[in-house]
């Protein structure tokens, strides 16, 4: 049985349940039965609709890799305007602001002893090139904590390699904030030790060898002045095997990875006007780059697809909701959520208004779960929505966890309430900021649930007369 079967027979269930039990729950619900059947009239419409598969197929195809601050993220922003006024939102805008931009450039990384081999890198965010080819022995260090441990011009002249695990497969993503360390901030204990380089095990969860991209984080205002790279899993294991029987290591390592100077990027704004209460707005998005090894259909095409194809399914009823529903297309989310930033400091002096804020960006699986960090009268409500998203396989988690996503951060912390429509994410640190981020990963079905999530969910927050702005 096909997963869309599956979900129609558990919406018919639902309404079965929902139409018995009307009478116990219909005085206490902050859900009236005109909202009550729209959100079952979005889910209907959206399991049966392409047009999020469209989206981040021509996104993908059409643009392709969109590394931050490049000039086809630049294509893509103007793509997102055509999306846009295509798909009939009522403002369609970008707003711009400067970064500075990193190049990739090219990558040579090979084993020389005990023998030569190819190894299959990619540098990360924020490296410095190389002057010249290095030839260097690697240091084994087992894990992140072993190299901080490191002293000053110890590893001078050297290879600094850090090994650590593949992550273990996960719904949540769970231990990539600990994986994620030696990539973040290995560079500045190998720098300090001296090396000439720093190499890494791959943040991710699979067994291909397709190295995992990712930016670094800076120290102070300070970027790397070494090539740092991070090699496949099976390459990081090969390495291993190789230490543990006492063969020694060197490398031949050549990246001409650098900083460009300052560019423009920018936000696309897509903004359906609400028609009570169009100055409280309810923000939903993704982002619009993506690393440049795959097409970021993943990570996160996806995202900007199902919020765009959930706000364009609830402009096609006949009236608009209440409040104000703006998609975000984010810049510049993968080399440190510069768009968002700029957002928050673009829109500061309105941030009261907006009274709800969510984005996905965890991928193309289904829906599973959906938590909230909002006022008392408002957690009703989103239990209410659970209760109305329950036939899609989604339950309702946890009512004080903050977040709303990468991108809601900054908002976030000013206070802008929040929920997030949590993602199965098994196959997510897959392919995540790899060359495998492409479109034949997505599954057109669970693509269709999550929007079918999104735009019942959203259209109900949007029409509420329930308060959602954040108490003092």
């Amino acid at each position: 049985m096909s997963r869309l079967n599956t979900i129609a027979r558990r919406l018919a269930f639902g309404a079965l349940v929902s139409a018995c039990s009307f009478g116990v729950f219909a005085e206490t619900s902050p859900i009236t039965d005109e909202q009550k059947k729209n959100a079952e009239a979005l889910i209907q419409k959206a399991l049966k609709s392409d047009l999020g598969y469209s989206i981040v197929e021509s996104l993908t195809t059409e643009i392709g890799p969109r590394l931050g601050g490049s000039e086809a993220e630049k294509r893509a922003r103007d793509w997102g305007v055509v999306v846009g006024e295509r798909l009939g939102f009522d403002k369609v805008s970008i707003e711009e602001f400067t970064m500075p931009f990193w190049d990739r450039g090219h990558l040579h990384i090979s084993l020389t002893a005990p023998y030569a081999q190819p190894l299959y890198g990619t540098a990360l965010g924020g490296a410095a090139p190389s002057e010249s080819e290095i030839n260097a022995d690697i240091v084994y260090f087992r894990d992140i904590h072993a190299l901080t441990a490191v002293k000053d011009g110890a590893l001078k002249g050297k290879i600094a390699f850090v090994d650590g695990d593949a992550m273990v497969k996960s719904q949540t993503g769970a231990g990539y904030g600990q994986a994620n360390q030696r990539r973040r901030i290995g560079w500045q204990h190998a720098q300090r030790g001296g090396a000439e380089a720093l190499v890494v095990r791959s943040v991710g969860s699979d067994s291909h060898r397709f190295p995992h991209s990712g930016m670094m984080s800076s120290d102070g205002d300070n970027w790397a002045d070494i090539p740092v790279v991070a090699i496949s899993n099976p390459d990081a294991d090969h390495l291993r095997r190789l230490h543990n029987l006492g063969k020694p290591l060197s490398l031949s390592l050549h990246s001409e990875s650098k900083w460009k100077g300052e560019v423009n990027s920018g936000n696309v704004i897509l903004d359906l006007v609400g028609s009570e209460k169009p100055e409280e707005i309810i923000l939903i998005g993704g982002h619009l780059d993506s690393w440049d090894l795959g097409t970021g259909a993943v990570d996160d095409g996806a995202g900007v697809a199902i919020t765009t194809a959930a706000a364009a399914l609830i402009a096609s009823l006949p009236e608009r909701p209440k409040r104000t529903i703006r998609v975000v297309m984010f810049g510049a989310e993968e080399v440190g959520l510069l768009g968002a930033f700029a957002y928050a400091k673009q829109h500061e002096k309105n941030l009261e208004n907006h009274v709800l804020a969510t984005e996905s960006d965890f991928g193309a699986q289904t829906i599973w779960q959906v938590v909230s960090n909002v006022n008392p009268e408002a957690t009703v409500l989103v239990d209410e929505i659970a209760k109305i998203l329950s036939p899609l396989g989604i339950v309702r988690g946890g009512s004080d966890i903050a977040g709303g996503g990468p991108d809601i951060i900054p908002l976030a912390a000013k206070g802008v309430p929040t929920i997030r429509l949590n993602q199965n994410g098994r196959d997510y640190f897959d392919l995540h900021h790899t060359p495998d981020d492409t479109l034949d990963k997505i599954d057109p079905d669970e693509l269709a649930q999550n929007i079918a999530a999104y735009a019942a969910s959203i259209y109900l927050l949007a029409d509420s007369d329930v308060d959602l702005k954040a108490k003092q």
